[in-house]
């Protein structure tokens, strides 16, 4: 019996800096896709060098953009990394045994999150980060939805069991500085999807969810273990969907809408 093959897909911005070490992680796979948005650094040329095949163009949506790459897989099974993630060498293995021996359409993956040098294991909740997400899936059994940031999912037949050795080693962000830049640019992108859906919300649902969604992060994700850094990332989870709203209702004409 054939073994399944398995494609890499990396979705990339002008990533040149951090893309080698993550087109080296995933080298196990048959086939690697380097789908570049509108790109203008050297990224495209050291994903040919490392043997990937580069998908070049510019979409507006981050659906569409990994859309694009999946469509680009020719792999029974694909498995998605950001450039700023690494699959280390015990989740490159345990994904390898999954694909081999799997009926279901897609698994779960554990996820390392970094704040420069540090490990944070507690806290992540809601849009602003995740211990586990669902990329590694049989083609054709996954399609993002036409959003800016953190785009739904729809899937094809059901999930497997989680896998639970190795990780997904995600640099997350380079300090508290970067952590805050972050939020910023999430938070325009939900804004701009909130008005082209014409459903911005209220400010009492969105303080509502401030409150819980910090409460979330820092109790129910245990972030206290995690010290100050729980109660920034606390502080941040509570804030993306406050401050999505505010700019949508604010500056509207900032994310694509009208006064």
């Amino acid at each position: 019996m054939t073994a399944p093959r398995l494609s890499a897909l990396i979705v990339a911005r002008n990533e040149e800096a951090r893309l080698p070490d993550c087109l080296a992680s995933v080298a196990f796979a048959d086939e690697v896709v380097v789908v570049l948005d509108r790109s203008t650094d050297g990224s495209a040329r050291i994903a040919r060098e490392a043997g990937a095949r580069v998908i070049e163009g510019a979409w507006e949506l981050e659906g569409e953009r990994r859309n694009a790459g999946i469509d680009a897989c020719t792999g029974d099974w694909v498995l998605e990394v950001d450039a700023d993630e690494r699959v280390d060498a015990a989740l490159a293995q345990a994904v390898r045994e999954t694909i081999a021996t799997s009926r279901h359409a897609w698994h779960q993956v554990p996820v390392d999150n970094y704040v420069g040098d540090r490990l944070l294991r507690h806290g992540w909740a809601g849009s602003f980060g995740t211990t586990s997400v669902p990329r590694l899936f049989r083609r054709g059994a996954k399609r993002w939805r036409a959003q800016r940031v953190h785009p739904g999912l729809d899937w094809t037949g059901q999930e497997g069991p989680k896998i639970t050795r190795g990780a997904l080693v995600h640099l997350v962000d380079r300090d508290i500085s970067d952590m805050l830049r972050r939020l910023d640019r999430y938070s325009s992108a939900k804004a701009a999807d909130l008005i082209a859906a014409g459903n911005i919300g209220t400010l009492r649902a969105n303080v509502r969810r401030f409150f819980s969604r910090g409460f979330k992060s820092y109790v129910s994700r245990k972030g206290y273990r995690e010290g100050g850094w729980g109660v920034l990332l606390a502080l941040c989870t509570g804030a993306f969907p406050l401050l999505s709203y505010l700019k949508a209702k604010l500056e509207p004409e900032k994310h694509g809408g009208r006064r």
